[in-house]
């Protein structure tokens, strides 16, 4: 999965700035872009949020028309790719035509529609979703733009503040449609995502074990996290990875400044790719931007910025995507404080990955059942022969496909 940031693809920060760049996100194995936010913004109280939606059926005039959405989904699905558009259903703007209907939202004591609870989001209206007219509504501009604009799926906003009878819901009417099969990403934490319909949620246990592991904590962590999430995942559902998305690259730190650089975020992009879940590229960290990269604002993306690490990443994803063992096999971890180490077995073959987290040279020992083994070093295209120990410089890694 790629996440698109509209106002930094390009200059323009338009949709067909992204149709513009759908070689380059190919490029990358991707077969689901996630755009953000395409709406009109709200005008009062405005941040500048793109999750401030005023219009749910219109495409912003800043991005574009309904035609450009068209022709950025045909020309993805030519190249195989899908496209799942971002849907904030928690909350308006505050000029939303929806407001008239004073019970669509949550009100306090004195009838004043509120903000989301727990929020400081001040830009936000708080729909009420006890309100059946509002839930048909809501339902009803989610069916359009797959019939309008032939989008493949939803990343829904701050899932965790819809009730999980509404998910099911949505996504029992949108299941109705007939020839379509959408995917469905819960940014949340819920438990109960995973079976109200949602096809994936967001790797956040992952996320915080691999940033604190590189951070000094033992690689152990990074898989203890992983192993929580997915302890009880219904089959067949899964979390999104990533080192990055727009609220980590806008408020806290890219990868870059992370993960110690760019050999570090490279290092960090292997472990998250190739362990388990659906890897997620955030768009410009392909490319090393070091700086903060927001999306209230304008900041375009230069993709002529390290041309190696973006090769390096294509290399790396372009196996992943070609290895059925890479992305479907079992999965087993070796403890290591230094190392994070595992291996990926389906029908017979191996991938073994073997990442060093640390700003230093690590002297790592094979565990004996790899002892005297030898692998295809995908990275470097040559083959390697594993001894009884491994040197590794500062956050060197290794992806090994088994001869």
């Amino acid at each position: 999965m790629y996440e698109v940031n509209l106002r930094a693809m390009s200059t323009a920060g338009t949709l067909q700035g992204v149709t513009n760049k759908l070689d380059h996100i190919k490029s990358l194995g991707v077969n689901m872009i996630w755009l953000m936010p395409i709406h009109p913004q709200g005008v009062e109280r405005s941040v500048g949020s793109p999750y401030a939606v005023r219009d749910y059926k219109a495409v912003g005039a800043e991005y574009g028309n309904l035609q450009d959405l068209r022709n950025l989904t045909d020309a993805a699905h030519a190249r195989g790719m899908g496209v799942m558009m971002d849907w904030v259903a928690n909350h308006t703007a505050w000029d939303n035509a929806w407001i008239q209907n004073k019970s669509w939202y949550t009100q306090d004591a004195s009838g004043n529609i509120v903000i989301p609870a727990g929020t400081n989001w001040q830009d936000l209206a708080d729909l009420n979703y006890g309100q059946q007219d509002m839930r048909k509504a809501m339902i009803d501009a989610m069916k359009y733009w797959v019939y309008e604009a032939n989008i493949d799926g939803y990343r829904c906003d701050y899932a965790n503040g819809v009730p999980a009878d509404f998910w099911k819901q949505a996504w029992n009417e949108l299941a109705t449609i007939p020839n379509r099969s959408l995917v469905k990403l819960a940014e949340g934490d819920r438990a109960d995502h995973l079976t109200s319909g949602f096809d994936l949620s967001f790797g956040f246990k992952f996320y915080g074990g691999i940033k604190t592991a590189f951070e000094g904590q033992p690689a152990s962590r990074i898989f203890s996290e992983a192993a929580l999430e997915y302890a009880n995942a219904p089959s067949g559902r899964h979390y999104v990875r990533y080192t990055t998305n727009h609220d980590e690259s806008a408020w806290d730190k890219t990868p870059i400044q992370v993960f110690g650089g760019k050999q570090g975020a490279l290092a960090a992009s292997a472990i998250t790719i190739f362990m388990e879940g659906v890897p997620l590229i955030y768009s410009s960290q392909e490319v090393g931007r070091a700086n903060n990269l927001p999306f209230f604002s304008k900041s375009t993306i230069d993709f002529t910025a390290n041309p190696e690490l973006l090769a390096r990443y294509q290399q790396m994803l372009s196996f992943y995507t070609g290895s059925n063992t890479a992305r479907k096999g079992s999965l087993t971890t070796y403890t290591d404080a230094d190392v994070a180490v595992f291996k990926k077995v389906l029908n017979g073959k191996t991938v073994l990955v073997v990442a060093n987290i640390r700003d230093r040279q690590i002297n790592y020992s094979i565990p004996a059942a790899f002892t005297n083994s030898t692998w295809k070093n995908i990275m470097e295209d040559v083959d390697v022969t594993l001894g009884s120990e491994l040197t590794l410089q500062p956050y060197q890694f290794y992806i090994l496909d088994a001869l």
